[in-house]
């Protein structure tokens, strides 16, 4: 009992020291923030504040090589379409690389992936960098496959953005590294 008294007090007392604290902070900000028409507040920066100011924050980003090596691209953050998610343990594998098959042969220039993560075996395809282009390519699997073309929607995934791409995509590619 001793000692949940003294802890008691103590937590009174920070209590209120905190809002002590506060207040003589909130009451600093309105003196600094008051027009009294005699001063004037001169902001000194320091070198180093001036240098990381124009650097961007983002760590450089890593550049990887495709394994036949024609190509080099960037992996981030991006959307895929997922066409088909399944749990069946006799059938879902073979669905997952018989819709794998059929989308590349409709678009061979969409990277698809058949991915595991127990218990379901996932099919997402393309590699996109705003939801918008997401989007646009959902509507094209789904006019073309209509029969699975309900059960797929957008994902947030990594994606790999090609670095060497041509006309509108380059420009595309220009504005993510800035």
């Amino acid at each position: 009992m001793k000692y949940y008294l003294i802890f008691l007090l103590f937590l009174i007392a920070a209590t209120g020291s905190a809002f002590g604290q506060s207040t003589q902070h909130n009451e600093i900000l309105k003196e600094l923030n008051s027009t009294t028409g005699r001063g004037r507040v001169t902001v000194y920066e320091d070198e180093n504040i001036k240098q990381v100011l124009g650097r961007p924050m983002a760590p450089p980003r890593t550049v990887y090589t495709s394994s036949d090596g024609s190509t080099q691209f960037y992996r981030m953050r991006g959307f895929k379409v997922q066409a088909f998610s399944g749990n069946n343990q006799r059938t879902s594998k073979d669905e997952a690389h018989r819709k794998q098959t059929q989308i590349n042969e409709a678009f061979p220039d969409h990277e698809t992936v058949v991915l595991f993560e127990s218990p379901f075996w996932r099919l997402r395809v393309g590699n996109f960098t705003t939801r918008e282009e997401a989007e646009e390519a959902m509507q094209d699997f789904r006019s073309t496959f209509p029969s699975f073309g309900k059960e797929m929607y957008i994902v947030v995934d990594e994606v790999k953005i090609p670095i060497n791409q041509t006309g509108n995509d380059s420009e595309r590619h220009n504005n993510i590294q800035n």
